[in-house]
């Protein structure tokens, strides 16, 4: 019960691709990771205020290629590349390997789960207030197009003394939906009364097999796009929606169907029609009275008689 998976290592293979791609013996195998977990360490470290989103490695038997995601391309690569070449030096003095760095950008860093973390993250170390910054990446994520988000942090929020978790979410994330694109993004926010952690997940649509004609006729329409419109206040159903198109019309209530009309108390039970109470109505015969029976208002006499018994 409880136990979470990271939601990029559920999707690899299916959707996503490794962030290691080589081949080797058994007897590198472990060295080779090593080498890896070296080198993502050490860029993060160098290049931590430059907006690092991801980190990718391909390696041959003499060769490594490492590509960059960051929001901020230019402190990356520096004054005429100068921060660059470091940075492909120092690597390979680590590994004895030549090393290729390619460089690329992201453009929309709303849409990217850990650069949304890493600004929040930011900004709870300025001692911003934890809702307000939660609240602004949520809109900014979703206006930037975000089938869904869900936003969390956990500590000692708001300096208080005991920890707690406060969570935001907007649109959908289907975690178990392997087709759904769901970018996860985690980072530790350093304050002086301790650390928060922040974790984000973003829904980017659904990524559907080759050759799958959409349901919608709007072409590149992604299908959580759907959910969103009516969320946003597009055409509604079920009950909701017969409640609102009834107001100012009689015959349907709620979606329930027509309502019977009621009757009159008077009826049309007039003088010699037939009436639904108990009683005749003006010398006709009641619907609800027995055959035979006498007449209501059947004279004095009788009912002098019946109270002297």
């Amino acid at each position: 019960m409880g136990q979470k998976i990271h939601p990029g290592g559920l999707r690899v293979g299916v959707i996503h691709d490794w962030k290691s791609n080589w081949y080797t013996s058994a007897k590198e195998f472990p060295q080779y990771i090593l080498e890896d977990v070296r080198i993502r360490e050490h860029i993060y470290r160098k290049l931590a205020h430059a907006g690092l989103s991801d980190i990718l490695i391909r390696k041959d038997k003499q060769r490594i290629t490492v590509d960059i995601y960051t929001a901020r391309p230019g402190i990356v690569i520096g004054k005429s590349g100068v921060e660059v070449d470091a940075l492909r030096k120092e690597l390979h003095a680590m590994t004895q390997k030549n090393v290729h760095i390619n460089i690329n950008e992201i453009k929309r860093p709303e849409l990217d789960a850990k650069l949304v973390a890493q600004s929040i993250a930011e900004q709870l170390s300025n001692r911003v207030a934890f809702r307000r910054a939660m609240k602004r990446a949520l809109a900014s994520a979703i206006r930037s197009g975000a089938a869904g988000v869900k936003i969390q942090c956990s500590g000692r929020l708001g300096g208080g003394e005991m920890s707690r978790r406060e969570t935001y979410n907007e649109g959908r994330v289907p975690l178990h939906t392997i087709r759904a694109d769901i970018d996860y993004g985690f980072v530790e926010a350093r304050t002086a009364s301790g650390r928060i952690g922040v974790k984000v997940w973003i829904n980017k649509g659904e990524i559907m097999p080759e050759g799958f004609d959409s349901v919608t006729s709007g072409g590149d329409v992604r299908l959580g796009d759907q959910d969103a419109r009516r969320r946003r206040g597009g055409a509604s159903e079920g009950l909701g929606a017969s409640r609102e198109s009834s107001r100012g019309r009689g015959p349907d209530r709620e979606g329930l169907g027509p309502v019977k009309r009621r009757r009159a108390p008077g009826g049309p039970g007039g003088p010699g029609g037939t009436g639904r109470g108990r009683g005749a109505g003006g010398g006709g015969q009641g619907r609800g009275a027995r055959p035979g029976a006498r007449p209501a208002g059947g004279g004095r006499a009788a009912q002098l008689r019946h109270r002297d018994r």
